[in-house]
Order: C-alpha cells, then sequence, then structure tokens
C-alpha cells in the first residue's frame, strides 16, 4: 500500500453516439474496449485513438453487458431481449445465440479459461454455458438467489454474484458450495479485490462495503456518492490502493481503501448518471461510462508511454 495520492486526468472523451452506454469493458490485455449501448450495438474501440474498429449488431434490445475472452478473439454480451450471444470479434458476426433465460439479462462474464459463459439476469438465475460446443443450453444453472442478478465476477476457482435480495454468493468452482453474506441494501455491483482475498459490494444504500472474501469481516465502508437506487458500478485499482466508484451526480468518485477518505471527485458529465466503470488490467487507467460518452482517465506520463509503444 502507498499514501501517494492517484493524480488521475481525463486523457480523452469519446462520443461513441449509442445513447445511454450500459456498460464499458476492457478486454483481457487492455488494449482495446467495448461499449454496450441502448441502440442495442456492440462498440469495440482503440480508446487511446478515439478510434472506433467494430460494431456488433444482432440483439433486440438494449445491450447491458459483456466480456472479451482470454484470447481477444470472441466477445460475449447480453441483453434486455433475454438473450446471450458469443460473437466472432474479427468478423463481427454472431457465433452463437443462447437463449434460457425468462427475462432481462443483465450481466455477463466468462472464466478464466474462456470456455464457459456466466450470466445472471432479472429471472434470479445464474446460468452457465458451454462456449465451445454446439449445446444451446445451459450446463448448469444457480437459482438460489431471492431476487434479480445484478452483477458478477469469476476468479479461476470461484463465482461472485450480487443480487437484489441483498446477498452476495460465493461458489466454489471445485466443489460446488456457496458462501453467502448478507448486507442491508439491493447489491448493485461485486468484484474481487486483485489479490484476491477480498469482495467489494456495492449497495443501493449508498454505501460501499470492502469484505473479507473468506470471513465475511467488514473491512471497510465508503460513503460521499449517490446511487439514486440505480445500478452504480464501483471497483478497486489495479495497485489494490483505491475503490473507484460511479456516481448519480456524474462524478467518479475515489477513495483510500485503507483510510476510507475520499481523495478525488472527478466529474464525468454534471447531472448524468456515471453508472459504468472498468479498470484497466495491467495499470491503474480507468475507464467511465455515462450518457453518449466514455471518458479514459490516466496519469499523461502514462498516456505519453502508450502512445510512444503504438508508433
Amino acid at each position: 500500500m502507498t499514501n501517494e495520492k492517484w493524480n488521475l486526468q481525463c486523457m480523452l472523451t469519446i462520443d461513441c453516439n449509442q445513447g445511454a452506454i450500459r456498460s464499458v469493458r476492457f478486454n483481457v490485455d487492455g488494449s482495446y474496449c467495448m461499449t454496450c449501448g441502448s441502440d442495442r450495438k456492440i462498440k469495440l474501440w482503440n480508446p487511446y485513438r478515439n478510434l472506433v474498429l467494430k460494431t456488433y449488431y444482432g440483439h433486440g434490445n438494449e445491450v447491458l453487458d459483456c466480456a472479451s475472452s482470454c484470447d481477444s478473439s470472441r466477445i460475449v454480451s447480453c441483453s434486455s431481449d433475454k438473450s446471450v450471444i458469443l460473437w466472432d470479434v474479427s468478423t463481427g458476426q454472431p457465433l452463437r445465440r443462447l437463449r434460457g433465460h425468462a427475462s432481462t439479462v443483465n450481466c455477463v462474464t466468462f472464466n478464466e479459461e474462456s470456455s464457459v459463459a456466466i450470466s445472471g439476469g432479472l429471472d434470479n438465475a445464474v446460468m452457465c454455458w458451454d462456449v465451445n460446443s454446439r449445446r444451446n443450453e445451459p450446463i448448469q444453472v444457480l437459482n438460489e438467489a431471492k431476487d434479480c442478478i445484478t452483477s458478477i465476477c469469476v476468479s479461476d476457482t470461484e463465482i461472485l454474484t450480487g443480487s437484489v435480495d441483498c446477498s452476495i454468493r460465493r461458489y466454489d468452482l471445485r466443489n460446488g458450495a456457496c458462501h453467502v453474506d448478507f448486507v442491508g441494501a439491493p447489491i448493485t455491483s461485486v468484484s474481487f479485490s486483485r489479490d484476491g482475498q477480498c469482495i467489494l459490494a456495492s449497495s443501493s444504500d449508498n454505501t460501499i462495503r470492502l469484505l473479507d472474501k473468506n470471513t465475511g469481516e467488514l473491512l471497510g465502508e465508503y460513503v460521499g456518492h449517490r446511487t439514486n437506487e440505480m445500478t452504480i458500478q464501483s471497483a478497486i485499482s489495479y495497485t489494490d490502493n483505491h475503490v473507484l466508484s460511479g456516481s448519480a451526480t456524474g462524478e467518479l468518485f475515489c477513495w483510500n481503501l485503507v483510510s476510507g477518505n475520499i481523495e478525488r471527485k472527478l466529474l464525468h458529465t454534471s447531472g448524468k448518471v456515471l453508472n459504468s466503470l472498468c479498470v484497466h488490467p495491467k495499470k491503474d487507467v480507468v475507464l467511465t461510462a455515462c450518457v453518449n460518452t466514455i471518458k479514459l482517465w490516466d496519469k499523461a506520463e502514462n498516456i505519453k508511454k502508450d502512445e510512444a509503444l503504438s508508433t
């Protein structure tokens, strides 16, 4: 841990022309990113050059989440049209259209090997799909939640889910065991810390909680942002030093993970909900999403290094 303040700056603003941006995600090495829009499209970007690389059409309603495979050859996405789609990155064509959820699919991700896609929906179910076979039915359905699934995160051994029933469920992929922690409000976002020892959970009560993964002990709370009962995402910085969250006020909040103090409030768009964010997988760079736009936040010296390497 370090006490040095994280001096983030907005290095680039990208107008996505997608209406409301429901989700922004880096790929596995951070070389590009994807945006999911209310226009029913997914766009693939080089966010360092404000360059759109590919647009993916096929969902019948707004796209809510997506993820890139471990070799960056495929994208999985989900939508309020109740479907999960597996895409070929290079051709832009859908490879599989997976239907099983009874309602809107809120979140989706791959497992570590990208052999299984995991989706969570408004129907309270988590579904696991074998994306390397031609099987159209889920290979496993996890339906212990009592309300809709809002967030999914996967490690090499566990599936982590957050639900409106105020639960954080952790499924052990080795033995099938399910560990449950409850907080006092619906969960809007869950994620693991980089060291895998902690869980970060955002709730609709304007509070983000840091929990010990194994014991459920509350290690820290982070407040100051506003959710207005919307699905606001949070994350821990790459170096595990800061907690980040969007806000209904249009700001990116940065807290010191240890002290819980707000270090920075960075404005994306005033009065517009900053609902989605994503931390670079290899360094402390952040993407944020709001209506119409995404922003890239970094230190100026890092941007210069990236530009020198890409020329």
